[in-house]
């Protein structure tokens, strides 16, 4: 009934996971629904044209797929563009990188990023000085570390400290840590507007969220008004975190960051 070749197969399981990895990224990407809307559409097409055939609306919708992915670009740029900056930036061969190094000089690495960001947000939570640090995962956070000061610097506790200090210029903006190095300071990012985050947390929270929705990046808060350290994460928002609970979750995100997709 069928004549199906292995060339078929292939064909068919090529797209499969092409597909498949398309979810993924657009999942990550937090553009899923874009990727639901497609398939849906193309299930319809596909059904109207070729098994029912209906043609009037067979045509109507051969007639939009020619300029479907146009009408697509306009309107969801903002989301296509999320979605090839993710696509752009996965490190699909960093199990290379990591049977080329010792896991002892990966361990050493991390807690040369981890331990600083601790250490100064326990300081910080004791004399409830406000910070947001943000720490890059596997997107580019290019378009917001522009719009602070650059620093490029090593990753140091006291100069975490003296940014955020309340007389320092660079204290109300987001610190951004990409590379292992300080990038940038004061930098300026998406605001929350989930109705789920409490009416008593304030800009910061509102701030970290927004990065966590809109990116792979972790976002660590330390309360201006309470002086509880709080981390936002793929869009969750954990509170009243201690120094282990913040040195834990630092662990994971970097590890999850270095491991291959």
């Amino acid at each position: 009934m069928f004549d199906i070749s292995i060339k078929d197969v292939l064909d068919i399981f090529i797209v499969a996971v092409l597909l498949y990895y398309v979810y993924r990224l657009m999942k990550e990407s937090g553009t899923i629904n874009i990727f639901y809307g497609i398939m849906a559409f193309i299930v319809v097409w596909l059904v109207a044209s070729e098994i029912v055939q209906l043609r009037l609306i067979g045509s109507i919708l051969d007639k939009f797929m020619s300029i479907g992915l146009l009408i697509l670009v306009i309107l969801f740029q903002d989301q296509i563009k999320r979605f090839l900056v993710v696509l752009g930036s996965q490190r699909r061969w960093g199990f290379l990188r990591k049977l080329l190094r010792h896991p002892e000089d990966e361990k050493a690495d991390m807690r040369k990023v981890i331990m600083p960001i601790v250490y100064a947000c326990m300081s910080m939570s004791k004399s409830k000085t406000g910070a947001l640090i943000v720490i890059e995962g596997s997107m580019p956070l290019d378009e917001y570390e522009k719009t602070g000061d650059i620093i490029n610097a090593d990753i140091n506790s006291r100069l975490i400290e003296n940014i955020f200090f309340k007389n320092s210029p660079l204290h109300d903006g987001a610190m951004i840590i990409a590379h292992n190095r300080i990038v940038s300071a004061g930098c300026i990012l998406p605001v929350s507007h989930d109705t789920s985050i409490p009416r008593s947390l304030g800009l910061r929270h509102r701030s970290a969220m927004g990065i966590a929705q809109e990116t792979d990046a972790m976002a660590v808060v330390v309360s201006e008004e309470t002086g509880y350290i709080s981390v936002a994460y793929r869009g969750k928002l954990s509170r009243r975190l201690s120094g282990p609970d913040l040195e834990h979750s630092l662990s994971v995100m970097l590890q999850t960051r270095q491991s291959p997709k």
